[in-house]
């Protein structure tokens, strides 16, 4: 006798999801290998960790770039990292890479603060400067309910710097 069968009840395999899968990870892998790695002679594992215990949330992006150059580290996602905010100084909106291109133009540091919202339940905070004894400036932003004003950031961050051995001042 014939056993009977029941689409709905055998498994069935598609090998569509193993390339959509394959395809993704080839695409992360070559972003991956576009991303910034981390300053020469610097680990990038031990600035992670220093940035993270300074400033770290899930809404702060920290860019550090050569003067005029090309950027050297990424704290944070690309995605991150291209989010706009208000300015604080009533120019409309900009990016982290906005800021980190003004003080790479004139070397002037940068700390802003101001809220995001109306009802000041949420803030966004801007550092930008350049890093002491290097030719390389820095900018970050955060943004949140518990996000820090700018010149907070850049003092946290000036300490990070020195324990991950980015600057030596």
């Amino acid at each position: 006798m014939r056993r009977r069968s029941c689409s709905w009840m055998m498994a069935t395999r598609s090998r569509k999801p193993l390339k959509a899968l394959a395809a993704a990870a080839l695409v992360g892998g070559l972003l991956s290998g576009c991303a910034p790695d981390a300053p020469p002679g610097v680990d990038k594992d031990a600035l992670d960790a220093a940035i993270s215990r300074a400033i770290g949330d899930p809404n702060t992006c920290v860019v550090i770039a050569e003067t005029g150059g090309r950027t050297l580290y990424r704290y944070n996602t690309a995605t991150t990292c291209a989010k706009r905010y208000t300015s604080c100084d009533g120019a409309g909106e900009m990016t982290v890479g906005d800021l980190l291109d003004a003080v790479g133009k004139d070397g002037r540091p940068r700390y802003l603060s101001c809220p995001t919202l109306a009802d000041r339940s949420r803030g966004v905070g801007w550092a930008a400067a350049p890093i002491p004894g290097k030719d390389q400036v820095y900018a970050a932003v955060m943004e949140g309910d518990r996000s820090f004003p700018g010149r907070m950031m850049a003092d946290r961050l000036e300490a990070a710097f020195r324990r991950a051995k980015v600057s030596s001042e």
